[in-house]
């Protein structure tokens, strides 16, 4: 679970993220990224929709990708990332999701 300093939860950080934030694009997730001060921890959001399947693969899906923000979340500082899972990402493992979800964030990292 993520750490309340660790979560975007408010609907405007989510909308100026995913409409001005920097993109990159996995197979499995999609993600948004924006620096924020360099001394704040990172800040992750989650999204996944209908699309993905029904409530319980949604919510396993939802659970496995905070376990990524959090362990994400001791290294990380001065970003803010709102990921979003694709349909794909129902039938990954969690070993899948961290691999992709690590990468996103280095390149968010770097572009941001």
């Amino acid at each position: 679970m993520l750490a309340k300093a660790n979560r975007i939860v408010s609907a405007t950080d989510y909308r100026r993220l995913v409409r001005s934030g920097r993109k990159a694009r996995g197979a499995l997730v999609l993600a948004y990224g924006r620096r924020s001060s360099p001394d704040s921890p990172m800040r992750m959001g989650v999204i996944v929709a209908r699309n993905v399947g029904k409530a319980v693969v949604r919510n396993k899906v939802r659970r496995r990708m905070k376990a990524v923000g959090w362990s994400l979340a001791q290294d990380v500082r001065g970003l803010d990332v709102v990921v979003r899972a694709l349909p794909s990402a129902a039938s990954a493992d969690f070993d899948q999701i961290d691999g992709e979800l690590r990468r996103l964030v280095g390149v968010l990292q770097e572009r941001a």
